[in-house]
């Protein structure tokens, strides 16, 4: 059994899966995100899409991070976490403008004060200040705040979005077929609208990122950041502080936390170039957030073989998780983005351009895998390690 098992999390989320298997998959059963007929305006020519996500727990790291240091700051992250795991989804489907999102936000009274809700719900509206600039236009319709301390230990940060949109500019992933290229777009790094360097490490996989990382010392200080019937043997099994600096290749000395609590890159201002620029090249697009660089399987139209055996190096941050935590390669991959976290199944021609769009927007892209006719949906990743087969 994976630590990631032991800590009552799933990377493939199977239960989960389980649990809907009998609802409506919606127009496009092989679209990342479920599209409806358009019941709010009556249009057969449109769609209507409704979607919740949220930062999950990486809302315990900034409670860590602010207890520790008592830097306030690390909660404009954690709005900006659970806005871009909504609008990346919808990016993935062609959704890019006149979105509606609205904030769902649970706390603990007796240790989250009204300071903190204020910092999340101001860097909310700054962050889509800042892609209205870009053309991505959201518009914040408010939420609901509860002070649920029975239920939640610290503060649960989620969201909804909506939109409409017309059906002959959805990516349903239908396109997706042999002899495709992949093109990844980088997860790390400093994009040009990004204001420090980004780890990529996202909001994904964050349980196990946060205990293969940090030391006992918290399990001790903070127990309401973790629960109590889990054994101790997976509960912060690794070597670092909160406040440990790591060197970091042209960016200097970074702390451990602050990696760890990189505000999850949104890769919208890219997308909305592309989906006006190369909207018909856009076989099918896939956000590599839960399950890590195995998400495209789930998305496939046909029997495919994917091959990805150029992909990034691996971002410090990875590294970091796996010294600590001892996962082999397999787990890491199905986990973790381990570097790309947009990929675009397309033709070779126009993933030249489209890896020229991103470069100018200082985000790192490459033509990572391609696609190949099989038997069956299968996945084979080439990494340090050798072939990794899924």
């Amino acid at each position: 059994m994976s630590l990631y098992t032991k800590r009552g999390v799933s990377a493939q989320k199977e239960e989960v899966h389980q649990a809907i298997q009998n609802l409506d998959q919606g127009l496009y059963p092989y679209a990342f995100c479920k599209m409806y007929p358009d019941y709010i305006g009556g249009d057969k020519d449109y769609i209507n899409i409704m979607h919740a996500d949220g930062a999950g727990t990486k809302s315990i790291l900034a409670y860590l991070y602010w207890k520790e240091t008592g830097d306030s700051s690390v909660w404009k992250g954690i709005a900006q976490d659970a806005i871009a795991m909504n609008l990346d989804d919808l990016l993935c489907v062609g959704i890019c403008d006149n979105i509606l999102f609205s904030s769902t936000i649970d706390r603990n009274k007796s240790r989250i004060p009204g300071e903190v809700l204020q910092i999340v719900i101001n860097a909310t509206q700054d962050f889509f200040d800042e892609m209205k600039s870009y053309g991505v236009h959201i518009h914040y319709l408010g939420g609901e705040t509860a002070d649920v301390g029975d239920v939640v230990r610290t503060i649960a940060v989620n969201g909804t979005m909506s939109a409409r949109q017309e059906k002959s500019r959805i990516i349903s992933n239908e396109k997706i077929s042999e002899n495709n290229v992949i093109v990844g777009f980088g997860s790390s790094g400093k994009a040009h609208y990004e204001t420090d360097y980004n780890s990529g490490l996202g909001s994904n996989g964050l349980t196990s990122a946060r205990h293969d990382v940090l030391d006992k010392y918290y399990a001790g200080k903070y127990p309401e950041t973790f629960e109590g019937i889990l054994p101790e043997e997976v509960v912060y099994i690794g070597q670092q502080k909160m406040t440990d600096e790591i060197a970091i290749e042209g960016f200097g000395n970074i702390t451990a936390g602050k990696l760890l609590l990189s505000p999850t890159r949104t890769y919208a201002p890219l997308m909305k170039i592309l989906l006006e620029e190369q909207f018909d090249a856009l076989n099918g697009v896939i956000h590599c957030s839960g399950g890590g660089q195995t998400k495209c399987m789930k998305y496939l139209p046909k029997n495919l073989k994917i091959v990805k055996d150029n992909l990034f190096d691996i971002p410090p941050i990875f590294e970091l998780i796996q010294k600590n935590s001892g996962a082999d390669e397999k787990e890491m991959y199905q986990v973790f983005n381990m570097g790309h976290r947009l990929e675009i199944f397309t033709n070779e021609k126009a993933a030249q351009k489209m890896i020229e769009t991103a470069n100018s927007l200082g985000i790192e892209a490459k033509i990572v895998g391609y696609t190949e006719a099989s038997d069956k949906k299968e996945l084979h990743l080439k990494t340090l390690a050798g072939w990794i087969t899924y």
